[in-house]
């Protein structure tokens, strides 16, 4: 049997009764009667989306905080932050619960600490906003686009990017947890420069601090599963808003959809074409999709959005390669006919559109060497059969000395067993391929492969006891505890 996913901490053992009952009466005097100890919210705090993986759904059954708290302000936070690390209490920060491996899932119990409290758009200015880190993206966008007092200064703006889960993810979330997403066609990852401009998170210490991190900083606590202090505030790059067309093209082949994306993200990165988003999917995967069914013909289909000063080119070059544009509208002319926006059938939105109907699936997350072969996919797809339907999406990587257009795989998996993931997982990487694998808790074992040395010297800093999610950091418990082992 498979030893993945590695994981490395102590052993879980939640917090001991009179340290429990200290941290509670620190903390009585906050919003809604300070801690929340029952049933329903502790399970609810604990649940995140890291059910598409069936290898943590089992694991991670029954974890849950022994209570969960809502502060409503930064100096709440710090209260709860002083509490925690004068008690020696467990402390996991929780978002919009969108992520996928298990961040918001206590493996010590302990305190659950809600950011959505903190949700004020503070500022906006011409090209960025200082948003706290709970407010959902969905909201931020409304506001950038619609607030009377923003669009008079600056005109309608939007974020660069989001996730396809941004009517629900907090922009904190984002933060600890993501790469990229819609938007990543045109303004590259996440983490590339200028996306992100200022960070300010809270120490779990007694006093804690406040600490503003700025330009590479920012990457001590990016994608760092909340695990080195808390994110409240973000300066976060926004640009002009456009009324990007939604659009479906449909192709006789899947390794026509890819060279086609192939031409429109080089047309992208030339300028020629300005795209949003640009995502394809395989004629095995689109029936999922139960508001496309009569539209996409079972054919290979390319899910993108368009501004509409380049609509034309776009489509121009969809003939070129042999496709047919059958949906073209924005947004609110889409869901007016009773369809989905082209965001629904992106990223892990197309996972959660399979697992609606189909438990039987999960998934993998795939980096191919760029630039993409739509040939080594090809036989990637004869090899797999039916069990890998395969799901790209194309960004832009601006900060990639190997080329700014990338493309990576989220391809649903007709799940058996560990070992059928290890022997796929085993299977792309003979390729040249990289698996960020998405079946562990384990933040270096799920992408970086390695310690990130700058990230755990920063939480030495910011949570110097070891209390924030504990469990999920590898290079802490080798490093700091000196754990080279164990199984949950």
């Amino acid at each position: 049997m498979s030893n993945t996913p590695p994981n490395l901490f102590r052993p879980p053992q939640p917090v001991a009764d009179p340290a429990w009952q200290a941290l509670l009466a620190d903390l009585a005097g906050l919003p809604d009667g300070g801690v929340d100890s029952r049933l329903p919210r502790r399970e609810q705090a604990a649940a995140d989306y890291h059910w598409y993986s069936p290898v943590l759904l089992q694991r991670l059954a029954g974890k849950l905080p022994q209570g969960v708290v809502r502060p409503g302000t930064v100096a709440e936070v710090m209260q709860v932050a002083q509490a925690c690390a004068r008690h020696q209490v467990p402390l996991t920060v929780r978002g919009g619960g969108t992520g996928n491996y298990g961040q918001c899932v206590p493996l010590h119990g302990g305190l659950t600490l809600e950011i959505t409290g903190l949700k004020q758009i503070l500022q906006v200015d011409n090209g960025w906003a200082r948003v706290q880190a709970g407010a959902l993206m969905g909201e931020i966008n409304d506001h950038l686009r619609l607030d009377p007092a923003s669009m008079a200064k600056y005109g309608a703006q939007q974020l660069r990017m989001w996730p396809s889960t941004e009517r629900i993810a907090t922009l904190g979330g984002f933060i600890a947890g993501g790469h990229s997403g819609i938007g990543s066609m045109r303004h590259g990852i996440l983490a590339d420069p200028g996306n992100v401009r200022r960070l300010q998170v809270v120490t779990v210490e007694d006093p804690p601090r406040l600490i503003d991190l700025h330009g590479a900083d920012i990457q001590k606590v990016h994608h760092a599963y909340g695990s080195n202090g808390i994110l409240v505030e973000v300066d976060i790059a926004t640009t002009p808003w456009l009324p990007w067309l939604h659009t479906i093209a449909l192709f006789d082949s899947y390794a026509e959809v890819l060279n086609f994306g192939l031409a429109a993200g080089r047309a992208t990165v030339e300028g020629v074409i300005d795209l949003f988003q640009l995502s394809a999917v395989e004629r095995r995967i689109t029936p999922y999709y139960a508001g496309l069914k009569g539209r996409l013909r079972d054919k290979d289909a390319m899910f993108a959005q368009v501004s509409p000063d380049t609509a034309a080119s776009y489509a121009a070059l969809v003939m070129q390669f042999g496709g047919e544009l059958v949906v073209r509208g924005t947004e609110s002319e889409l869901l007016a006919q009773g369809l989905p926006s082209v965001t629904e059938c992106a990223y892990n939105h197309t996972t959660l559109e399979a697992l609606k109907t189909d438990r039987s699936v999960t998934y993998l997350q795939v980096a191919y060497p760029a630039p993409l072969s739509a040939e080594l996919v090809a036989a990637q797809m004869q090899r797999f059969g039916d069990e890998v339907l395969m799901h790209h999406e194309f960004s832009r990587w601006i900060s990639n000395p190997a080329g700014q257009l990338v493309a990576f795989a989220l391809p649903l998996v007709q799940y058996f067993d560990e070992d059928q993931l290890e022997a796929l997982k085993a299977s792309f990487e003979a390729d040249g391929c990289h698996i960020f694998d998405p079946h562990t808790w384990v933040l270096e074992d799920g992408g970086m492969k390695q310690v990130d040395e700058a990230q755990l010297a920063f939480k030495k800093l910011a949570d110097p006891m070891g209390l924030m999610n504990p469990g999920k950091v590898r290079g802490w418990d080798e490093q700091v505890l000196g754990i080279q082992g164990g199984q949950l």
